[in-house]
C-alpha cells in the first residue's frame, strides 16, 4: 500500500484543458491541482491524465497504468485519501520543467498509517500537443 500513498502523492500531476494562453508555470500548477482533487475524489482517469504514457514513477517502481489501478482498487474498497499540499517550486530547465513540494498524505478507514506521512516530491514535465505532462516523478519520506 505504501507504493500507492506515494504514487498518489507525487501524481499530483493533472491534464491542463484549454489551456492556449496560460503562463508554463500556471498550466503545471493547474495540472498538479487537479491531479490532487482527482486522487482524492477517487477518479482514477482524472489521477493519471496529466501523465504520460512512458511515466515513470521512482525509478521503475510505478507507471501510469498501476498508479490508474491503485487509486481505482482505493475507491472500490471505499478507502478515502487526503492530501495537503506544501508549496510548489518550478524551475524551467530547457523545454521541459521541474516541480517540486512537499505532499503530506492521510487517509480514511482501512489504510495502513505506515503510509501516511510528509513526502519530498519531484517531477519532470514536457510538453506534449500543446500540453505540459508530467513524465517522470520521485519521492522520498521527509524528515
Amino acid at each position: 500500500m505504501s507504493k500507492a500513498w506515494i504514487a498518489l502523492a507525487f501524481l499530483l500531476t493533472a491534464a491542463v484543458a484549454g489551456c492556449r494562453h496560460t503562463p508554463d508555470e500556471e498550466q503545471v500548477r493547474k495540472a498538479i491541482a487537479t491531479t490532487v482533487a482527482g486522487a482524492e475524489a477517487g477518479k482514477a482517469s482524472d489521477t493519471v491524465e496529466a501523465l504520460t504514457d512512458d511515466f515513470d514513477g521512482d525509478a521503475g517502481q510505478l507507471d501510469k497504468r498501476s498508479l490508474g489501478n491503485l487509486v481505482r482498487a482505493y475507491a472500490l474498497r471505499g478507502q478515502s485519501i487526503r492530501v495537503l499540499m506544501g508549496p510548489t517550486t518550478l524551475e524551467p530547465r530547457g523545454d521541459r520543467m521541474v516541480a517540486t513540494f512537499t505532499v503530506t498524505l492521510a487517509a480514511g478507514a482501512g489504510v495502513l498509517p505506515d503510509d501516511a506521512g510528509a513526502y519530498q516530491v519531484e517531477t519532470g514535465w514536457r510538453k506534449e500537443s500543446g500540453e505540459w505532462r508530467c513524465f517522470t516523478a520521485s519521492w522520498k519520506k521527509a524528515l
